[in-house]
């Protein structure tokens, strides 16, 4: 009995330090190793009398047609309902090779009722610099679709005006990048925090030896790293499996006052406080009552909070009362219990806020 109350008291210390541990790759991103985004202009042709009316789209045809040798006498109105123009993006992601293919989105610019069915035609992509990466071809997936009766009745599903081409682009020339220069590294995390920056360093120098990492601000750390890119990449192999301890997230509350949604982050308490809204009256205290074993038992004595929530939505109750020492989950769980709509939270927390009493950061988007 005393040998499995050790392995389970060694079960909860491990099970509690890696609660939060995550590896080194899953919360960083090397500087400079990143993906780019390209953009190209083009037509989509073969739609079902779909296409748009746009005056760019003729001239892009006209422009087209003359580079296949073939000129439109002058005046002539092609009256294009096949042809849609298009904007068409991707993104490049990092160390891709010429040759290697890449997925594209297309876009009608003009008026296109949709896109399904079309094709797109030879469409090279641009990135910022305004140098050719890729070029995309190919037909689309459009995943909306749209149907119009004569009696001008219509139904949309989605959104048919966009489409995919899986694999559509060819990268033709690749983008440089920072990966092999210099003797060291720099992770950057994706979310700052000083504790984490702080763990990841330990651990690096823990495995690989003292001063091989070092932080140089939240977010940053620079790594000492081999010139050689062979052993750079086996080097970084080892480092982004590597697990650490990340530390908590702030506490946060984040309302989106468009669709009513509310996300509670953790370590959100409440001070003393006492808000009115409507008819609700809600009474939230904290107790503490002691849990001590019998006489022949081993267990230690310890201090138990107790939450006490009392309700009542009369006429004549107006007031909300939060005592010492209160979560917000509790918060949250007189609320519902009354019945009250997310609105009312958002007020209800709103007003905390501004009381001083909620602490967390209040994010509304």
């Amino acid at each position: 009995m005393k040998i499995w109350r050790q392995l389970s008291v060694m079960l909860v210390l491990l099970t509690a330090s890696t609660a939060y541990a995550e590896r080194i790759k899953d919360i960083t991103s090397i500087s400079g190793v990143r993906s780019n985004q390209l953009v190209g202009y083009g037509l989509v042709v073969g739609l079902d009398g779909t296409g748009d009316k746009a005056p760019f789209t003729t001239q892009t045809f006209l422009n087209m047609m003359s580079e296949f040798g073939i000129t439109l006498p002058v005046g002539t109105d092609p009256k294009l309902k096949n042809v849609a123009a298009v904007s068409v993006t991707a993104d490049l992601p990092p160390f891709a090779k010429p040759g290697q293919r890449v997925d594209v989105t297309v876009a009608s610019l003009g008026n296109a009722k949709s896109l399904r069915g079309g094709a797109l035609l030879f469409t090279p992509l641009k990135g910022a610099d305004g140098n050719i990466y890729a070029v995309a071809q190919g037909n689309l997936v459009v995943g909306g679709f749209g149907a119009e009766g004569n009696d001008g009745s219509s139904i949309k599903i989605n959104v048919p005006s966009v489409g995919r081409i899986p694999n559509g682009a060819s990268v033709e020339q690749a983008v440089p990048n920072n990966f092999a220069r210099g003797d060291s590294l720099i992770f950057n995390l994706d979310q700052p925090d000083f504790t984490t920056a702080r763990a990841l360093v330990d651990k690096i120098n823990d495995m690989l030896g003292p001063n091989t990492a070092e932080a140089l601000d939240a977010t940053s750390i620079r790594v000492s790293a081999p010139r050689d890119t062979s052993q750079r990449v086996a080097y970084l192999s080892v480092i982004e499996n590597l697990v650490v301890e990340t530390g908590k997230e702030r506490a946060k509350v984040i309302i989106n006052s468009r669709t009513g949604t509310i996300v509670i982050g953790q370590n959100v308490m409440i001070e003393p406080v006492a808000v009115t809204h409507g008819s609700l009256t809600v009474t939230i205290t904290e107790d503490f009552a002691v849990s001590q074993p019998n006489a022949l038992a081993e267990g230690e004595t310890v201090v138990v909070p107790q939450t006490n929530i009392n309700i009542d939505n009369g006429a004549d109750s107006r007031m909300f009362k939060f005592g010492p020492g209160v979560s917000l989950d509790d918060i949250v769980k007189a609320v519902n219990e009354v019945g009250a709509a997310p609105g009312d939270l958002m007020a209800i927390l709103e007003a905390m806020k501004q009381a001083g009493a909620l602490k967390a950061e209040l994010i509304v988007i």
